[in-house]
């Protein structure tokens, strides 16, 4: 029996006037964690949708040779069958249904007469339940679950369906500290119960944390495979694999003296939309023109609840306090009075709140400021096209033309042009919630890029992040909030990880 479950050879995807995958190898031991890495649009997701039949046989060049026989899948039934499970970024779950009905969903247990026999799902679902870590009642509706247990529950799915190649694609990209840990570890156990695993991840720590192999793709050819298995290969060793250069630094240097002060929110409470409790208490910070201000906070801490609602109330309610843009008071009520004024909102979330993914690079960018471009109530085409080529130009969004489909386009050129969409409404306040989420290191500093390049002209930005290295390497000063409430400032050649999540975790009752 061959050491290897997989091995995919020669694999060439195309498109219509791309090609995504490039004579692509992969060799996959059994019993492994095999990682694969690479800039966004590098292939990654592509070569996984090949494998798992999501892009059929006969719609690739190239062969798959799954235990020891080549196979050629027609569809994700093919796959599953034979023991191949993928977990996309995006999980398939259906929120109104209980845990133990998604994890049988089109594989359901049945009893006499065809029925479902509910008392065995429920029985089984507890079992796959207990395997995977989550101690929850298998009628529990999936959407009272946070993202880390539908985590689990897809995995619980998988285990169903006795798999023997589990794909992650992204599996941590929107879990919390915590919740990634619990994650990587359930990974090790199902190795070493011989499940194998192969993990598409940005983040290079739990690469060389958890992976025995790492493959390297770069613009849809593999670049190499690396045995981490001595602990020898370095984060700096895969990004060089990864961009085809050394990053000398993480994080690119600024040298801006902060101008006047931009925004100034004082006393600013918000209350959850349907409970009865405060998620922003009396909030207090200000920008200054030149300057990238940080705000950090574990989850629940209230920092996207702060973003938004200051952003023309758009989360919340009984909202309070004072807002001051350039020393006047202003009342942004609304979405459209906050872009007036000259605030704008990059959100967390992208892909449901910051763009329409089925529309155009064009229609996205001149979106947020249409009467920029209207005569007589009626769009003007051509300079709509120029205002987004110029965009596409300044943002080095990497699209064949400004008419293509933003959601074909890879996760860091979607965040592009969402920066290029919010440009053009030539805001002095730019908020940026979670700017590098699921973004890989190239994409990352060349927003980071971007970020120092709006600060030089005098733009107030105001940085969201879990990531504490990139509010370190990107802020000149840092606020803490924990259960709503600002719990510190420092400037940043005084912050450190340790201090700044000291203020994180402060007690919100001892706070004054």
């Amino acid at each position: 029996m061959s050491d290897h479950i997989l091995e995919m050879r020669g694999i060439t995807k195309t498109f219509p006037g791309v090609t995504a995958l490039q004579d692509v190898s992969l060799a996959v031991r059994r019993g492994e964690i095999h990682a694969i890495c690479g800039e966004n649009g590098a292939g990654k997701s592509t070569l996984m949708k090949v494998l798992s039949g999501v892009y059929p046989a006969g719609s690739y060049d190239g062969q798959i040779v799954f235990d020891g026989e080549p196979v050629g899948f027609r569809g994700i039934q093919d796959s599953e069958a034979r023991g191949i499970v993928i977990i996309h970024q995006e999980l398939a779950l259906v929120p109104y249904l209980s845990i133990a009905e998604n994890i049988f969903l089109g594989n359901e247990r049945r009893g006499r007469g065809g029925l479902i026999d509910w008392h065995r799902t429920n029985a089984e679902a507890a079992a796959l339940l207990r395997s995977v870590g989550l101690h929850e009642n298998p009628v529990t509706p999936v959407i009272q679950l946070g993202v880390g247990k539908q985590q689990l529950v897809e995995i619980a799915k998988a285990l169903s369906k006795k798999v023997r190649l589990l794909i992650l694609d992204e599996p941590t990209a929107a879990l919390n500290d915590v919740d990634s840990a619990h994650l990587l570890d359930l990974m090790r156990r199902l190795r070493d119960q011989g499940i194998t695993c192969i993990m598409i991840s940005h983040k290079l720590g739990e690469i060389t944390a958890v992976s025995d192999s790492t493959t390297v793709i770069r613009d849809g050819r593999t670049v190499e495979t690396l045995d981490m298995s001595d602990g020898a290969v370095t984060q700096d060793r895969i990004i060089r694999g990864m961009v085809g250069r050394d990053l000398a630094a993480f994080y690119p240097t600024r040298s801006v003296t902060p101008g006047d002060e931009v925004l100034r929110i004082e006393d600013w409470s918000v209350r959850h939309p349907t409970q009865d409790r405060l998620v922003v208490d009396r909030a207090s910070l200000h920008v200054r023109a030149g300057e990238v201000v940080g705000i950090a906070g574990l989850m629940g801490a209230g920092r996207t609840e702060l973003a938004m609602s200051v952003f023309g109330r758009a989360y919340g309610r009984d909202i309070s306090g004072r807002l001051f843009l350039r020393g006047r008071e202003v009342r942004a009520r609304t979405v459209a009075e906050a872009i007036a004024n000259g605030i704008a909102y990059a959100t967390e979330d992208r892909k449901h709140y910051g763009l329409n993914l089925i529309d155009d690079v064009r229609g996205n960018v001149s979106a947020a400021a249409l009467d920029k471009l209207a005569r007589r109530g009626w769009i003007d085409g051509n300079r709509e096209i120029q205002v987004a080529e110029q965009g596409r130009r300044d943002m080095n969004i990497k699209a064949p033309t400004v008419m293509s489909v933003v959601g074909k386009l890879s996760g860091g050129n979607q965040q592009k042009v969402v920066l290029a969409k919010w440009l053009f409404t030539d805001p002095d306040v730019l908020i940026l919630d979670e700017p590098t989420r699921g973004i890989d290191v190239g994409a990352k500093f060349e927003i980071y890029t971007i970020v120092n390049r709006l600060v030089a002209d005098g733009k107030a930005v105001v940085l969201i992040s879990s990531e504490l290295p990139e509010l370190l390497g990107m802020c000149d000063r840092i606020y803490t909030l924990a259960a709503g409430r600002v719990t510190g400032e420092m400037p940043v050649a005084e912050a450190t990880q340790e201090n700044l999540m000291e203020l994180m975790t402060k007690d919100r009752d001892l706070v004054r």
